[in-house]
């Protein structure tokens, strides 16, 4: 993929309009009405992904995340960008894409529109390697990210002193 310096410093690639990140970007603006970015970043991103004829241009930004879940969002966020594959203004967006679709009921890939977790493996492992890559037992993405979240925090997640022998191992591993 070619990369391109922008005029405000950011590196970007050139649009996929009809690829995985659009997607990605276009299931959560649609369940979530928000990414949580800044206008500026709000606005290259409808340019980039969604502008042209038949583009997602009723797509708004509505505004920050539930102001009781603001922290949590945040520590996604960072999470994320902590391990980001590359500097490319598209990581950076999907950091906050994946940040807001974890604040959702569902598993992480349907709360992004996605047709799949191979989808979303997909998406992490190319622009989060390092985080796919501490997956190494499988475990959903949305409660690894929590758990990477307490591990950070030194706060215990499991309710016993290894996964294997956890009461909830079967809703943390496996297929979705």
């Amino acid at each position: 993929m070619t990369m391109m310096r922008s005029n405000d410093g950011f590196i970007t690639s050139p649009p996929a309009k009809d690829g995985l990140l659009a997607r990605a970007f276009a299931g959560v603006l649609s369940r979530f009405h928000t990414l949580g970015l800044d206008p500026r970043e709000h606005s290259a991103l409808r340019r980039c992904h969604f502008a042209g004829p038949g583009g997602a241009q009723d797509v708004s930004e509505a505004g920050g995340c539930d102001p009781m879940r603001a922290e949590e969002h945040g520590d996604l966020v960072e999470l994320l960008l902590a391990h980001r594959a590359d500097p490319s203004r598209e990581t950076l967006w999907l950091a906050f894409t994946i940040a807001t679709a974890c604040l959702g009921d569902n598993h992480l890939w349907q709360d992004m529109g996605l047709n799949g977790r191979e989808e979303l493996s997909a998406l992490l492992d190319k622009h989060f390697t390092a985080l796919y890559q501490k997956n190494v037992h499988n475990m959903k993405w949305k409660k690894f990210f929590y758990k990477e979240l307490c591990r950070k925090a030194q706060v215990a997640l499991c309710k016993a002193p290894s996964c294997r022998v956890c009461s909830d191992y079967a809703a943390c591993f496996g297929p979705e």
